[in-house]
């Protein structure tokens, strides 16, 4: 019996992880049936990261924090032993403004924290930080202040939140947050690589997308960048820390954990270990990835390029799916056998279509099948 690994990322807009594989397995089963399919929805660390681990063997839990508004907001946290997952998104995200208005300069990070305090409380050991997909440009100063970090005026009253709230920042004494976590493997997981300051840091590239304008992107790198003198007074890797790669992750959280002690790493490879990709891999006769844009940032190491990497470990060729390929086939050749884009397939706009796309898939998942399993 053949055996088939479906394990795409999210099609943003569309489909979850989980409704990627789901669609492409129909389509595989319905041109060969006998076929033994395995599904593992996967997440790189921004959105759909805490479904991707309770598709395996981690256990959803929800609690109420605040949202980047600071109102507050029910999230979902993945819970497997000690090790709890907080997917930034979920708590802090553009997709969970009130009424979708964004608010660049003001959205704050707080609840973070709040969902850190949650899995100290129950005796957490690893806590992953899933980096992504949110709203706020405050260096992280909510998320520690909800650890007991002092981040006051000069009148001594808390700053005020988001990134506009840095700019009144005069004391600085993160001590106690330090100490919250001094016992816990804070796991950073991004694929981002941007530092915290400067023409590629977290507000100039990612600003826009939060809502800020030009003029906005420069009172957000000033305010960071008086956070980071502010830090390097009194903590000596605070300067080195914010030109790291990974410190511009999620408007700033990037760099907030690591001051608290914590490890960057690749959320991709992170999340293919974590759910467990290596054995399926290895008991796969071929593999089916995708996402919802195969372009230029996907060959930076996003997880279909780094699911191909693990594939070509055990001999596994890969097979592609993407809502869009914006790649020429001799820059996808080295990581996949095959790649198939829903946009070649239909002049409809698919991209914010669920439907339209999960059809789309299953055709896509009928050729796959037809093509490599003779059907």
């Amino acid at each position: 019996m053949a055996s088939v690994l479906i394990a795409p990322d999210k099609f943003k807009g569309s489909l979850s992880a989980d409704e990627v594989a789901l669609a492409l397995e129909r389509g595989v089963l319905e041109a060969a049936p006998d076929t033994r399919v395995d599904r593992l929805p996967l997440a790189d660390g921004g959105e759909g990261s805490v479904a991707a681990a309770c598709a395996g063997r981690f256990a959803p839990r929800r609690i109420t924090v605040s949202g980047p508004t600071g109102q507050p907001v029910t999230a979902g946290v993945a819970v497997h032993g000690r090790t709890v997952l907080i997917e930034a998104a979920a708590v802090c995200g553009l997709g969970i403004l009130p009424g979708g208005r964004k608010a660049p300069l003001t959205a704050t990070s707080r609840g973070v924290g709040e969902a850190i305090r949650y899995a100290l409380d129950g005796d957490a050991d690893t806590i992953v930080l899933a980096l992504g997909g949110v709203a706020t440009t405050d260096g992280g100063a909510g998320l520690m202040l909800s650890l007991g970090a002092v981040l006051a005026r000069a009148d001594g009253s808390s700053i005020g939140p988001g990134g506009r709230g840095l700019a009144g920042l005069h004391t600085v004494d993160i001590t106690e947050a330090r100490a919250a976590l001094k016992d816990v493997d804070l796991v950073l997981a991004t694929d981002v690589d941007n530092p915290l300051l400067g023409p590629t840091g977290a507000a100039a590239v990612y600003g826009p997308q939060k809502g800020a304008n030009q003029t906005e992107v420069r009172e957000l790198d000033d305010a960071l960048a008086g956070f980071v003198h502010r830090l390097a007074a009194g903590v000596p890797d605070a300067a080195r820390h914010a030109e790291a790669p990974g410190a511009g992750a999620a408007g700033g959280l990037g760099y907030a954990g690591m001051l608290l002690g914590g490890r960057v790493c690749s959320g991709a490879d992170y999340f293919l270990t974590l759910l467990g990709a290596d054995e399926l891999l290895a008991a796969s006769d071929f593999v089916v990835t995708g996402e919802g844009s195969l372009d230029e940032q996907s060959l930076s190491g996003k997880l279909p390029v780094a699911l191909a990497r693990r594939a070509r470990r055990y001999g596994k060729e890969v097979h592609a799916v993407a809502g869009r390929c914006t790649l020429p086939a001799e820059r996808t050749a080295a990581h996949f056998r095959s790649v198939q884009a829903l946009t070649d397939l239909t002049d409809q706009d698919c991209a914010h279509d669920g439907d339209l796309s999960a059809r789309l898939l299953e055709r896509c998942g009928r050729t796959l099948a037809e093509r490599r399993l003779g059907h």
